[in-house]
């Protein structure tokens, strides 16, 4: 996983209870899915001494939806999401992200692919400290050549409820606030996807429900989906639909 802030500027079918609409599309749906995952399986070492992180995953993630993927710890619910990303190369299956076959993407495509439609946000909020807020969110912009940087970060800045803190470094913010700045920057440039893994895990419980209040909406305001990691049951049954992992395979697929 990429270390610095700036970088990613980002199944087994057995049991599952999903209506039938989520496992048989027609063309039309398929051209609405953002996410496409296909019999993706991946395995790490080698053939003396190889562990699978995941088994045959396939699922299929439409424009807008909102997801969250359970599991206990190890199940590969943060691998299935760097592969979502194009972040962790599968070892055989077909990855589709936003419209585009990412298999065998070389890195200069992909990391465009990511720039204009995926936001990320971690448990670390990978703020730059030596930034303000208006800086932190809008500098991926100015680096991918964005002119309306500025307006875009402070607009998302608004959204998360801190357009009066634009000025402030990111030691003058509480670690909410610091969450709600990394939700900012992950929705300025209007990305198709975003990606969340156990982004309240560093915060208290209060203020992880405020964080996860503004996610929601954040994502509804720029028309979205989100994959969400948690371990918390009750907010995975805020979103619409929950996949859930274990020993490397989805074993539910539940449309709420």
């Amino acid at each position: 996983m990429p270390s610095h802030p700036l970088s990613v500027s980002w199944s087994s079918k057995n049991n599952m209870s999903a209506s039938p609409k989520s496992h048989s599309q027609t063309d039309s749906q398929k051209q609405d899915d953002v996410i496409r995952l296909n019999d993706v399986r991946l395995s790490l070492g080698n053939a003396g001494h190889q562990t699978d992180i995941l088994k045959s995953i396939s699922v299929n993630i439409p424009a807008g939806q909102h997801v969250a993927i359970l599991g206990p710890s190890g199940a590969g619910k943060t691998s299935a999401l760097m592969i979502m990303a194009g972040l962790e190369q599968a070892t055989s299956g077909q990855i589709h992200m936003a419209g585009h076959d990412i298999t065998h993407m070389g890195e200069d495509a992909l990391a465009a692919l990511r720039r204009d439609n995926v936001g990320i946000i971690f448990q670390a909020f990978r703020l730059i400290p030596s930034m303000t807020a208006l800086q932190n969110v809008a500098v991926p912009m100015e680096l991918a050549g964005n002119k309306e940087a500025d307006r875009l970060a402070a607009e998302a800045l608004e959204k998360v409820g801190l357009g009066h803190r634009l000025s402030h470094l990111p030691d003058q913010l509480s670690g909410g606030e610091q969450q709600r700045v990394a939700i900012a920057r992950a929705i300025a440039p209007r990305p198709s996807i975003l990606l969340a893994d156990e982004p309240t895990g560093n915060l208290d419980s209060k203020t992880g429900a405020q964080v996860i209040k503004t996610l929601f909406e954040a994502t509804q305001s720029v028309n979205a989906a989100l994959i969400l990691i948690t371990h918390d049951v009750t907010l995975a049954q805020q979103c619409q639909r929950i996949l859930t992992i274990e020993d490397g395979q989805i074993v539910k697929d539940d449309v709420i």
